[in-house]
């Protein structure tokens, strides 16, 4: 009888993994990126809050937005653009302007790699710089070209080209 258990508890491990791989895949292919989990979106909220509660008037800060730039096809957690009068009647599914900023969230399921292939993708398209977030180190790195960055793991993150400022601490709380 116990070799029962051991066997159905071992098999309900495998179901539920294959599970979440699916999920994961169905996510990875339909967005294409990588599964967020409950840090990433609190990393998305928290950097979106901190933003705009110090440049709402300057920037209009974006999360899940769809680009169609003509480097190619991403959707970014978080893009920067310039502040502009809402349009509330007529929406757009697809934004064809590049941003100011992009920045992007490492994921548990997501190798760095990933997010570093996209900068010719940003660049391309006249993205002025790129964060990217990595929360198990609590890092982030600003670059303004694939050879330009600085990483920032104490007091403040800098973003030179649009001018900002937020304290670490306040991101990662």
């Amino acid at each position: 009888m116990r070799f029962f258990y051991i066997f159905f508890y071992i098999w309900l491990k495998i179901i539920f993994a294959m599970e979440l791989i699916e999920d994961v895949t169905d996510y990875k292919i339909e967005l294409q990126k990588s599964m967020p989990s409950k840090n990433h979106s609190k990393l998305q909220a928290r950097l979106s809050y901190c933003l705009l509660r110090a440049y709402e008037n300057i920037f209009d800060i974006h999360s899940e937005l769809s680009l169609e730039l003509p480097t190619g096809k991403v959707n970014p957690d978080i893009a920067i653009f310039l502040a502009q009068k809402s349009d509330w009647i007529d929406d757009e599914i697809v934004v064809k302007q590049a941003p100011l900023c992009v920045i992007e969230i490492l994921s548990p399921t997501q190798g760095i790699q990933d997010l570093v292939d996209k900068m010719d993708i940003y660049f391309g398209a006249g993205v002025k710089s790129y964060w990217i977030v990595q929360p198990v180190f609590q890092i982030i790195h600003v670059f303004y070209g694939k050879e330009e960055y600085n990483s920032f793991l104490k007091d403040s993150v800098i973003d030179k080209n649009l001018n900002i400022s937020i304290a670490i601490s306040d991101i990662f709380k």
